[in-house]
């Protein structure tokens, strides 16, 4: 048995007032011996006083906020430890493409919230953990279970962008998710972003050490522009004495990994769709996994009790014969 807030527990003793202190009316009459014993008054005043004991001890109780502790329980699942890298630079906030009749259609930060969100909401077994970024890293969620925080954080990710793809920062930090986080035998980060960086030869060698360490597999969805350099293209040379475009030298970069990479294109929504679905049937893999089982809070039935006692005192008061006549 644990408490919320244990200092409570230093008034209990308050609980014994009662049987200390005495009713006003019991000093009314100055000499009593001459009536007889009335055992059955004696037991009924010191029920009302164990009464207003119980009553006092468990609305203590209450406050102090008894519960269990919670329990793991061990199950075996289908799923993945996902770490989620989502690009925040402002050209996440262009559209895709016009729609018909010249109206805007659905920008690339919305499509990929709104299908991201159907992933986690469609893999029960999942542990999913959130990194953003633009011109630097932002830890959004560690690895967790919890459905209801991991697609708040997802959705969060429509709002306002910076200008800046900083991706080298984002895949470091989220190789940092999985560090003190127990391998379940399948672990996978999605990368989604509608353009590149180029990473320094120092983070390209921590990002190759950390992902071979830990096992982590990488896919990389790429927002493409319509007309925009293909990733896919073996046979693009740059013009002369010009560096390889960033999203071709990032996927040159990721290829050297010694884990599993797989690269996508998305020029739409559709096809958004279809990149995230084909990773939503690669991750499935048999893992075992601690399901969290919540401790029971006793709070309700201590107030439940003081609540009895306190009415079952006041319909007593309620009775008492103040007068004879």
């Amino acid at each position: 048995m644990s408490f919320t807030t244990p200092w409570v527990l230093w008034l209990l003793p308050l609980s014994i007032l009662p049987l200390i202190l005495q009713r006003a009316h019991t000093r009314t009459y100055s000499w009593l011996q001459m009536l007889p014993a009335d055992r059955l008054s004696d037991l009924t005043g010191l029920l009302l006083k164990a009464m207003a004991v119980l009553g006092l001890l468990a609305i203590l109780l209450g406050l102090a906020g008894p519960h269990t502790e919670a329990q793991y329980v061990e199950r075996l699942g289908v799923g993945a430890q996902i770490g989620l890298v989502l690009d925040r630079s402002a050209s996440m906030d262009d559209p895709f493409s016009g729609g018909s009749n010249g109206t805007v259609g659905e920008t690339k930060s919305a499509a990929a919230a709104r299908l991201i969100t159907q992933f986690v909401k469609s893999r029960q077994n999942d542990m999913f953990g959130m990194i953003s970024f633009s011109n630097s890293a932002m830890y959004v969620l560690p690895l967790s279970e919890n459905r209801d925080a991991i697609v708040a954080a997802v959705q969060a990710t429509a709002g306002n962008a910076l200008f800046q793809t900083n991706i080298g920062s984002g895949l470091t930090s989220v190789a940092g998710l999985y560090d003190k986080v127990p391998d379940n035998g399948s672990r996978a980060v999605i990368l989604l972003s509608d353009g590149a960086g180029r990473i320094d030869a120092a983070t390209q060698q921590k990002i190759r050490d950390w992902f071979d360490r830990l096992k982590i597999n990488l896919y990389w969805i790429v927002l493409r522009q319509p007309g925009g350099i293909s990733i896919f293209d073996e046979n693009f040379k740059p013009e002369e004495d010009k560096a390889l475009p960033p999203q071709i030298e990032l996927r040159d970069f990721f290829n050297t990994l010694k884990t599993q990479f797989r690269a996508y294109e998305a020029e739409d929504p559709k096809s958004l769709e279809l990149a995230v679905n084909d990773i939503n049937q690669r991750e499935k893999k048999p893992i075992k996994y601690m399901e969290q089982i919540p401790g029971k809070d006793y709070a309700d039935a201590c107030f439940l009790l003081a609540a009895l006692m306190i009415g079952l005192l006041l319909g007593v008061k309620f009775m008492e014969i103040k007068t004879w006549r």
